[in-house]
């Protein structure tokens, strides 16, 4: 009897232990299969033969970022069904990876999170452990942005004042939470890449002496570029490099708060007499991205690509699609192959419209832009409030933020299309060849641990039947209609 019972007495202690492990929680060394999704704590423990996982979103949300009980497997097989064929003998660009911005009013709410909340939180974001979607690209503004609380740049002195030796320059603004929430998520990925964009250069040195719009006075060309240095080197400092930076954010549009207008030859001139060379002479390898701004300019690089003496400081160029098409992205490869393309802005309108927005992101920006030469695709706020708050007055109202942060965290339809990618290809991967038949959107690339991940939308009203081929076996699957998946052999 006293055996019995303690045979009983460790089998419930072993269940108790095994139910605590049910949670949903970002573990390392666990096989992927936990949902993204933290209410949904099914997990597949299925055994089958297959070779290729899947990961499926629905526009029903009935599936998010699911994890697939299915036997997908290569195989020669005949069929009417259209292929994609996935190519790994013709690769493209090499990819830096999948994000957001990083806005002050993210790092304001992220910060404002009870700490073992926030911890959880960024281990969630930026690992690439088990139930973690490994973000490992984000934007962040130099200064304000328009999704900050308040105006502010690096250098504010008294009005009617200037300060050409930058003696008041400083960071403590953003030490306040976008220091400490950038050094938590580069704990979970060191490797994690930061773009940072200005909206405003500080108003004394402006035409107009106004956050709004305005331009850049000649005379402080120079000052200003000493300002970037000072921001790159004071972030460095505080052990957080800035891989590139652009030079404005949207420096065709004159009415956000802040803002700052710059013409093509402006920008171009800037860079060959003024940041170029000061990067040169602080020893600073950060990148400098052109344009930041709209598919429906690409002309606005390719001219300042064409002075031979301003395309040595350059890196590439950036672009958002809130106006044009993103073909133009192409457009500026071919002009100048040598130079590299980036995707950095897109915003999603609250309140979203889940299945549309999922589908119109992903085959323009995950798809659309990868497939069009694009290293990189940022979606824009991380987080916001139930009211889209914080930003600026006159700042965008209805930003709807990929997490919104209230007594809880509720993940958004921008959290889930970052996170088909930036979960499974991994910085460093390359883009590969894939056919496009009609109605499946996709695109494909080879990771470094030699994995091929295939992102495909059915776009159709119905459910479409297709074939997966690479090299010269096929696997036979199928999407219903709106859905994204991501495969992974």
């Amino acid at each position: 009897m006293k055996k019995r019972a303690a045979y009983y007495f460790l089998v419930g202690v072993m269940l108790i232990l095994s139910m605590s492990t049910t949670a949903y929680s970002c573990k390392k060394h666990e096989r992927d299969t936990t949902p993204i999704n933290p209410i949904d704590t099914t997990k597949d423990t299925t055994a089958l033969k297959r070779d290729v996982e899947v990961w499926m979103t629905r526009p029903d949300k009935s599936a998010l970022l699911r994890h697939q009980v299915i036997a997908l497997t290569f195989d020669t097989i005949v069929n009417s069904y259209p292929d994609i064929e996935v190519d790994t003998t013709r690769t493209y660009q090499a990819i830096d990876g999948f994000g957001f911005a990083m806005t002050g009013g993210s790092a304001y709410l992220i910060n404002r999170l009870q700490s073992d909340q926030r911890e959880a939180l960024i281990r969630e974001l930026f690992s690439s452990d088990s139930g973690c979607i490994g973000i490992s690209y984000i934007r962040v503004s130099i200064g304000a942005s328009d999704l900050s609380a308040t105006v502010f740049s690096y250098d504010d002195i008294p009005s009617g004042t200037t300060d050409t030796t930058l003696s008041s320059f400083t960071l403590a603004k953003e030490q306040e939470d976008l220091i400490p929430v950038l050094k938590t998520a580069l704990k979970y990925n060191p490797q994690l890449k930061i773009l940072g964009s200005p909206w405003s250069a500080p108003t004394w040195m402006k035409t107009n002496g106004n956050s709004i719009g305005g331009k850049l006075k000649t005379e402080y060309y120079g000052v200003y570029s000493r300002y970037f240095v000072k921001y790159i080197q004071g972030m460095k400092s505080e052990g957080i490099p800035i891989d590139a930076i652009t030079i404005q954010n949207e420096p065709l549009n004159p009415n956000n708060n802040p803002s700052m207008e710059m013409s093509s030859a402006e920008q171009g001139n800037f860079i060959k007499n003024y940041l170029g060379p000061a990067f040169q002479d602080a020893n600073i390898t950060t990148k400098i991205i052109l344009y930041d701004h709209n598919c429906d300019h690409p002309e606005y690089p390719i001219n300042i690509l064409n002075d031979l003496n301003t395309r040595q400081y350059v890196d590439g160029s950036g672009f958002h699609l809130y106006a044009g098409d993103i073909s133009a992205l192409t457009q500026t490869h071919f002009a100048h192959p040598d130079k590299n393309v980036y995707f950095t802005e897109q915003w999603v309108g609250g309140p979203s419209n889940f299945g549309p927005d999922m589908q119109w992101h992903m085959k323009n920006l995950i798809i659309g832009a990868t497939r069009n030469w694009s290293k990189n695709v940022i979606e824009w706020n991380l987080a916001s409030d139930p009211y889209y708050k914080p930003h600026t007055p006159g700042g965008c109202n209805s930003c709807e933020g990929a997490l919104t942060i209230a007594s809880s965290v509720a993940r958004n339809v921008s959290y889930y299309i970052i996170a088909h990618a930036s979960k499974f290809v991994f910085s460093g991967s390359k883009r590969i060849a894939s056919s496009y038949p009609a109605n499946l959107p996709n695109v494909a690339f080879k990771r470094p641990d030699g994995k091929k991940v295939l992102i495909v939308l059915n776009e159709s009203s119905s459910t479409q039947s297709f074939n997966i081929k690479y090299g010269r076996k096929s696997a036979k699957t199928k999407l219903d209609k709106g859905v994204v998946a991501t495969y992974i052999w």
